[in-house]
């Protein structure tokens, strides 16, 4: 069992490696029970696999974590997710009541927590979560350039 913020990102950025393995943007999440460190869920993007375009990361570990605890929120749990989340994936964190977001690269094209939308910031939102970002962010940040390179 993981039990601190470097193992839960290590499991994240071993999502996100293997999704870039399948061809996915490499984005990696996992939810943990914060009280017990349990893992409850771990994913990588699966956009492509599944032909949806809402199979992010954090989208895929929030309904495994919700399955497995046979709940639809998730107060007590924190996600650690190897970049900033989208408005999509953002809007469902705030649903879901997700304790802490603790994230790796900055978005500032497509991010909806920090960046874009800020979600978490808008008189609509009804649960704001702790947020930390920029967690091993140089790491992800080269995996996703990497990823995109070998594309080009």
């Amino acid at each position: 069992m993981a039990d601190s913020v470097t193992d839960y990102m290590a499991l994240a950025f071993r999502e996100a490696e293997a999704a870039g393995a399948r061809g996915e943007v490499p984005v990696g999440g996992v939810i943990v029970d914060s009280a017990s460190g349990e893992v409850l869920a771990v994913a990588g993007n699966e956009t492509e696999a599944r032909f949806d375009p809402t199979a992010h990361a954090e989208m895929l570990v929030i309904r495994a974590a919700a399955a497995k605890v046979a709940a639809p929120r998730l107060a007590g749990c924190d996600l650690y997710v190897t970049l900033e989340p989208c408005a999509m994936c953002a809007s469902a964190i705030s649903l879901a009541r997700l304790r802490r977001v603790i994230y790796g690269a900055y978005d500032p094209k497509g991010g909806g927590v920090d960046h874009g939308a800020r979600v978490f910031s808008q008189p609509t939102c009804h649960h704001r979560p702790e947020v930390v970002g920029g967690v091993n962010a140089s790491r992800a940040e080269t995996l996703l350039k990497d990823f995109f390179a070998a594309r080009r």
